[in-house]
């Protein structure tokens, strides 16, 4: 059976006998716990996830809203609630997550991503993304001409009737997929973003945040980037990746072992 130790039962305890109710008791215990962890993971992301020897890098963009969708934000809340998207940098090789943003999706975003990406890698990389066009200015500021850069170019077309709700929920069908080369001389065989698309399943997946059609929506920005910030440091180095058989960042040689969840916490003891 799963035991609160006597400091996290003293903390609780006493938070209760203060007056404070039990929704107020978890914001203070496990919203913190959650806080901290995650600007934990953050900052043991930026130090160890570097100098990486990747061959190829596909990104992409996720999507998600804090508090209402961008349509349905009140006055009062506006700058506070509304769409939000995850940038996100994977190695396919390793499946490791090489970068990450929490932000909007702007060209000065983009232009801050990249230059993380192409700061943590210590070799020429080919790289895929979408065809958002602020890739392409971005891309060439962080890298010049050291990138073998293309477009995968995706085309969709819906096969049900317009304003139906088969039509509101069914996603769209792929009806042409086109690669487009932008710089250096990429391999086309290797021109996908299909393994950093099956990581935005596994975020829908392991974050209740990003499931559609739920209530589980984040309700404060913060609070949504710790928890993305935890996910990806439970997925590098705790999670085993079923093909690999080991973790990512095992595969990308930054662990030689598998985290537990226990030393996943313990990057709140590190200074």
């Amino acid at each position: 059976m799963n035991r609160l130790s006597t400091e996290q039962r003293v903390r609780v305890i006493s938070a209760l006998v203060e007056g404070n109710g039990l929704r107020a008791t978890a914001r203070m215990t496990v919203e913190k716990l959650l806080r901290d962890l995650g600007a934990a993971c953050v900052a043991h992301h930026d130090a160890a996830v570097r100098n990486l020897t990747s061959k190829r890098i596909q990104c992409d963009e996720i999507w998600a809203f804090v508090g209402s969708k961008q349509k349905n934000v009140p006055d009062e809340k506006r700058g506070q609630w509304g769409d939000i998207w995850t940038w996100t940098a994977l190695d396919p090789d390793s499946k490791l997550i090489v970068s990450y943003r929490v932000s909007n999706r702007t060209a000065a975003d983009a232009y801050d991503f990249m230059q993380d990406v192409a700061a943590r890698l210590t070799r020429r990389v080919q790289l895929t993304t979408d065809q958002y066009r602020v890739y392409l200015n971005a891309v060439d500021y962080a890298f010049g001409t050291e990138i073998d850069y293309a477009i995968l170019e995706k085309h969709y077309g819906s096969f049900v009737t317009s304003g139906s709700a088969a039509h509101r929920y069914t996603p769209a069908r792929i009806t042409a997929a086109k690669r487009v080369t932008v710089s250096g001389d990429p391999n086309p065989r290797h021109i996908s973003t299909s393994h950093v698309e099956r990581q935005n399943l596994t975020m829908r997946m392991h974050m209740r945040r990003f499931t559609r059609l739920t209530n589980g929506f984040s309700k404060k920005t913060e609070m949504h980037a710790h928890a993305v910030a935890l996910h990806f440091g439970y997925y590098n180095w705790c999670k085993i990746h079923q093909t690999l058989r080991v973790t990512p960042a095992m595969e990308a040689g930054l662990s030689d072992h598998v985290w537990s969840i226990q030393e996943l916490i313990c990057l709140l003891d590190r200074p």
